[in-house]
């Protein structure tokens, strides 16, 4: 059984087809130590390398695993160790033969709190589709002045880098002489999103923890560091959500 190599790549968690395509024609990937080139399929024994991660070819599952971690603070979400620092997937069980974990989304090294995991490339991609339309709830705790003024820069969006980012939805939370507590909702999960945002009204993040992906809520009985495997109920809901 063969499959081609930008297909693989891409339930592999590396991107869309087309990223993948596109890193085949910049010669970034290579088959069994040598650069592949575009049409060129995979099979079981190939080894796949991108940068530093390196992948063996598995066949396709049709059965989709899903599980949720609670992630530490000072854990990467990476995998590949730095600096014996510890990754997520120090946090997982094991995979065999048969299948690999994929990460839905990223979490920063200060960040905690929900993250998915899936053994299907096409189900973490589906996910992390700005198309899919699942929203992520974050837990913020910050320093600084919140006036209404900034609350509407949030939601209306704020242009940073040449991108646009926003918020979909900000709760205020308990306050105290310098840390409020917000409850904030977006769309999308580029990458520092949240503390983006609040750096940019001069508020300052001094915890972040994802509570929520879609219809899936951390739950309180979930320690750091503490995974559970989520029931068909729950994937079909994370399926249809937005529908």
């Amino acid at each position: 059984m063969s499959e081609r190599l930008q297909k693989f790549l891409a339930r592999s968690g590396v991107g869309s087809r087309r990223f993948c395509e596109n890193l085949i024609k910049s010669n970034e990937i290579f088959v069994n130590g040598k650069v592949a080139t575009i049409g060129v399929s995979v099979s079981e024994g190939d080894v796949i390398k991108y940068i530093d991660k390196e992948f063996r070819y598995i066949p396709e599952q049709n059965k989709i695993n899903l599980l949720m971690l609670n992630k530490p603070e000072g854990v990467l979400s990476s995998n590949k160790k730095h600096n014996k620092i510890p990754i997520v997937f120090d946090y997982l069980p094991e995979a065999d033969s048969s299948f690999r974990w994929i990460a839905i989304g990223r979490l920063d090294i200060n960040s905690s709190g929900l993250m998915l995991f899936t053994n299907n490339g096409k189900f973490a991609n589906f996910c992390m589709h700005p198309s899919s339309s699942i929203d992520r709830e974050y837990l913020v705790r910050a320093r600084g002045d919140f006036t209404p003024r900034k609350k509407e820069k949030m939601l209306s969006g704020i242009e940073i880098d040449g991108e646009i980012f926003k918020l979909t939805d900000i709760v205020e939370g308990e306050k105290s002489s310098t840390n409020q507590w917000f409850s904030v909702c977006l769309m999308s999960g580029k990458n520092r999103e949240v503390r983006k945002i609040f750096n940019s009204v001069g508020l300052e993040i001094s915890r972040l923890k994802r509570t929520r992906f879609g219809p899936l809520f951390l739950p309180s009985s979930l320690k750091p560091g503490s995974y559970a495997l989520l029931s068909e109920s729950e994937i079909d809901s994370l399926k249809n959500y937005g529908t």
